[in-house]
């Protein structure tokens, strides 16, 4: 096994800005590290995977569908998230059905926890815009959100004033930097990480003072499970879509998918106002798992895939830990 210099404040190169590696460099500088962040885009972050994304912090829900390692990096993330920005909502979510899709209902109960059952007048109380709309609900009271543009500047600031440096329009490679360097190029890495793949995720924002939600809510869908997550200023993100696709820019299939199921969740969400359609290339390795490449004193660390704002901080501190005390994760990390 290859081990890293492990000197506890060796400066540390972070190749990419996004989610992935804002947390490492948070993390790296918050322990002593000299860090220097680079991002080839700039600080508006548009191009980012993570300008697109959902920012839902639910490893109790993502169990229906995800590896038991992703419940398990998700929940430790969740007490970095708490730590570090202690204003993070953490006012759970929600999962409602219709009648019709009763029997996925119930599946998607007996392969989660974490969760209660609320009949109508517990739902109604929880959030007083869905009464009347279904008969009960799965309560996650545990799981958080984040809004991925307000919370990315945050994380941001916390690095600068951690004594880290942030250099936008700074398209460097792992060749170019001296030291520990960790790549969270995403799918720009594939240069050297030919299995990664893009999945398009596709989102809708609207803007309603309609509905007030204080939480995500999913619908189950027969085709895709929607999620509602509730925005500042009246907004709502509209998403679910995983798409194996590499192109950019939503269907008319899933523009017409994704406003028709929220529709269904409130019909006061079809006089809502769109204001945004996108897209982002979230990248995944062929088992859709996150990876921890471990090469000398490179380390690449990539494959988050629809999981980024989920297990970010939790791969960040096992990388941590691995220069700092050698420490490994067999279910994540690859030494060569």
């Amino acid at each position: 096994m290859l081990q890293t210099t492990k000197r506890p404040d060796s400066p540390v190169s972070i190749i990419g800005a996004g989610i992935a590696g804002a947390w490492q460099a948070l993390l790296f500088a918050q322990a002593g590290h000299a860090v220097t962040l680079h991002e080839r885009g700039d600080a508006a972050m548009t191009d980012s995977t993570s300008h697109w994304a959902g920012g839902m912090l639910a490893p109790w829900c993502e169990a229906e569908v995800a590896e038991p390692i992703i419940s398990r990096l998700g929940q430790r993330s969740l007490d970095i998230w708490r730590r570090e920005l202690p204003d993070t909502p953490f006012n759970g979510s929600l999962v409602v059905a219709h009648p019709r899709e009763r029997n996925d209902f119930e599946r998607f109960a007996r392969m989660t926890e974490g969760h209660r059952r609320l009949d109508a007048a517990g739902l109604a109380e929880l959030e007083p815009s869905l009464e009347g709309r279904f008969r009960d609900a799965l309560f996650f009271p545990t799981e958080g959100h984040v809004e991925p543009r307000r919370v990315l500047p945050k994380l941001h600031e916390r690095i600068r004033a951690a004594g880290g440096t942030i250099k936008f329009d700074s398209n460097v490679s792992a060749k170019d930097l001296d030291g520990i360097v960790i790549d969270c190029r995403g799918l720009g890495a594939r240069d050297e990480q030919g299995e990664l793949r893009g999945v398009k995720g596709e989102m809708i924002l609207i803007e309603t003072g309609e509905v007030q939600l204080a939480r995500p809510v999913r619908l189950i869908h027969p085709r895709w499970p929607l999620y509602v997550i509730p925005r500042e200023d009246n907004l709502f993100m509209l998403g679910a879509t995983s798409i194996e696709a590499e192109d950019t820019g939503v269907s008319v299939r899933s523009a017409l998918e994704l406003l028709g199921a929220a529709y269904a969740v409130h019909p006061a969400f079809g006089e809502a106002r769109i204001i945004e359609f996108g897209s982002g290339l979230r990248p995944a390795f062929p088992d859709n798992l996150p990876r921890i490449g471990i090469r000398g004193e490179r380390i690449a660390v990539n494959g988050l895939y629809r999981h980024g704002f989920l297990i970010a901080p939790a791969l960040a501190e096992l990388t941590l830990q691995y220069v700092q005390r050698g420490q490994i994760d067999n279910e994540v990390m690859q030494c060569a």
